[in-house]
C-alpha cells in the first residue's frame, strides 16, 4: 500500500512526540527489538489481501492465548544475553571436570561472575521460547506462524538445551553447570541465540498488536472483493481519543466524494483522520476502531491536512498547498484505488480566490471514479453549486451557542453547515473588548 511521509505525519501514525502517535497507542511490546519489529510492520501496510488476512489470523491466535504468553522473557533478559556475547571473557574451559571448573572460578572470578549471572537468564529465555513453540504450534495457523514455531523447535533440539529445560526454575546452577552451559552458549550456539532473539522480537510485535486489539476493543474489518473502492463503517472513531464520538460513514463509486463542512473545532479534522487511520490499520492487518468496517482493498492513501510553508526555499503556504494538490492529482490518475483526504483546502489565499480554486479542484477530482475523497472546507458558499453532481454527498458538524458558550455535538449530519462563528469566538475570548480598550 502506497503511503508517503506526509500522509504518515498527517495521520500521526508516527510522531516526533511519540506519545501522540498511533504507534505509541498500540505499542505493548516487551522488548526494544519487538518495538522495532512493530515499527517495521506498521511501516508496511499491505496491498495483498492474503498477507492482510494472514496477519489478522496470527493476531487472533495470539489474542486468544494472551494468558499463555511467556512472562519469563523480558527486555532485561535479552539485554543480559547480548551483554554475555559482547563482553570479552577469558575462554571458558571445554572440559567441565572439577579441577578446570574450580581453577576458572578462582583465577577468572570476574568472568565467572558474569557467566553465573547470565545462565539464569539463558534458562529463562530458552524456557520462554520453548513455551512459544508449544503454545502457538497450530496446524491451522498461517504459514508465517507455523514456519517460526517450527524453526524454534528445530533450534531447541540440543541435548544441552533439554538439560537446561529440565533444571527446575529457581534452583541454582552449580559451578560445573554454569561453565558447562556457558561454554555451550558462548562457543557453539551464539548465532542460533541471536536468531531465536530476533524471532522472539517478531512474536513480541504480534503480541503487541494482539494486546492493542484486546485493550482498545478493536474489531477486525471485513474486506470486500471489489474492483471499485468502497468503505462502509459503523461506529467509527479516532483511536487516540479517550472519549471519542463515533460516526457512520459510507463511500462508494456512486457516492465517492464527501463534502464536509462545519465550524473550526467542530470535529472535521478528527473525522477525516479517523477514516484514514481505520483504513490504514485495516491494511496493516490490525483491528480497527469501529464497531464494524467493510472496505475494498486500497492501493494507497494520500492526505493534504497539515501543509506548511518553507521559509528557506521561499515557498509560501499557498504554493505548497498547490504543489500538494498537483502531486496528488498526478499520483491518483493511474486507475488504482486511492483514499484521498483533504482538510481545509486553500487556507493560504483570500476567500474569493480560495472559492474559485476549490471549485475547480473539486470539479476535477470528481471525474476520478477509481478513488474515494473526503474534503473539508470552511467555504460553505461553493457547496450549493456542487449539488448538481450526484456522486458528491454533503455532511456537516453542527455547532450551537447556548448561554454564550459554544457546544459541539460532534455528530455527523446530512447537509451543508452555515455556521459563522469566527466573530463570536473573537468576542467570547475578550479579544474585541481588549481592542476596544486600547
Amino acid at each position: 500500500m502506497d503511503i508517503d511521509k506526509t500522509t504518515y505525519n498527517d495521520l500521526s501514525i508516527f510522531n516526533h512526540e511519540e506519545e501522540y502517535s498511533v504507534f505509541h497507542h498500540i505499542n505493548f511490546t516487551t522488548s526494544v527489538g519487538g518495538k522495532e519489529w512493530l515499527r517495521y510492520m506498521l511501516s508496511e501496510p499491505h496491498s495483498d489481501l492474503e498477507k492482510i488476512l494472514s496477519t489478522q489470523q496470527i493476531i487472533k491466535i495470539i489474542k486468544s492465548r494472551l494468558r499463555e504468553w511467556p512472562i519469563s522473557i523480558s527486555n532485561g533478559t535479552l539485554m543480559v544475553l547480548e551483554r554475555f556475547y559482547d563482553t570479552a571473557l577469558d575462554r571458558i574451559p571445554a572440559s567441565n571436570d572439577y579441577f578446570n571448573t574450580w581453577l576458572y572460578k578462582v583465577i577468572h572470578s570476574v568472568d565467572y561472575g558474569l557467566v553465573r549471572y547470565s545462565m539464569t537468564h539463558f534458562r529463562d529465555f530458552i524456557m520462554g521460547m520453548h513455551q512459544i513453540s508449544v503454545v502457538f504450534d497450530d496446524p491451522s495457523a498461517p504459514a508465517r506462524l507455523q514456519l517460526l514455531t517450527s524453526r524454534i523447535k528445530t533450534l531447541l533440539q540440543h541435548h544441552q538445551l533439554q538439560e537446561l529445560l529440565d533444571k527446575p526454575k529457581g534452583k541454582h546452577f552449580t559451578i560445573r553447570e554454569n561453565l558447562y552451559f556457558g561454554f555451550f552458549f558462548r562457543e557453539g550456539f551464539k548465532d542460533k541465540i541471536y536468531e531465536l532473539m530476533d524471532m522472539y522480537c517478531q512474536f513480541d510485535a504480534w503480541y503487541s498488536m494482539a494486546m492493542a486489539v484486546e485493550k482498545h476493543n478493536l474489531s477486525f474489518p471485513e474486506f470486500i472483493d471489489s474492483s471499485d473502492p468502497f468503505v462502509k463503517a459503523k461506529g467509527l472513531y479516532h483511536i487516540l481519543l479517550s472519549e471519542p464520538v463515533s460516526y457512520d460513514v459510507e463511500l462508494s463509486p456512486s457516492s465517492n466524494f464527501l463534502f464536509l463542512t462545519g465550524a473550526n473545532m467542530a470535529g472535521k479534522s478528527t473525522f477525516i483522520k479517523s477514516v484514514g487511520v481505520a483504513v490504514y490499520l485495516a491494511q496493516v492487518g490490525m483491528g480497527v476502531p469501529a464497531a464494524h468496517l467493510q472496505l475494498s482493498l486500497f492501493d494507497g492513501i494520500l492526505s493534504n491536512i497539515n501543509v506548511v510553508d518553507n521559509i528557506v526555499k521561499g515557498e509560501s503556504y499557498f504554493f505548497n498547498e498547490v504543489q500538494r494538490i498537483k502531486n496528488t492529482i498526478l499520483k491518483i490518475n493511474d486507475s488504482r484505488k486511492w483514499l484521498v483526504l483533504i482538510d481545509e483546502l486553500f487556507k493560504g489565499t483570500n476567500v474569493q480566490d480560495a472559492m474559485k480554486c476549490s471549485s475547480v479542484v473539486i470539479e476535477g477530482l470528481i471525474k476520478i471514479k477509481n478513488s474515494l475523497f473526503i474534503l473539508s472546507t470552511h467555504l460553505y458558499e461553493i457547496g450549493e453549486d456542487l449539488r448538481k453532481y450526484s456522486n458528491i454527498s454533503f455532511k456537516y458538524f453542527e455547532t450551537t451557542v447556548r448561554n454564550d458558550k459554544l457546544e459541539f455535538s460532534y455528530q455527523l449530519k446530512d447537509g451543508i453547515s452555515n455556521d459563522r462563528l469566527g466573530y463570536f469566538i473573537l468576542k467570547s475570548e475578550k479579544v474585541v473588548e481588549l481592542l476596544e480598550n486600547l
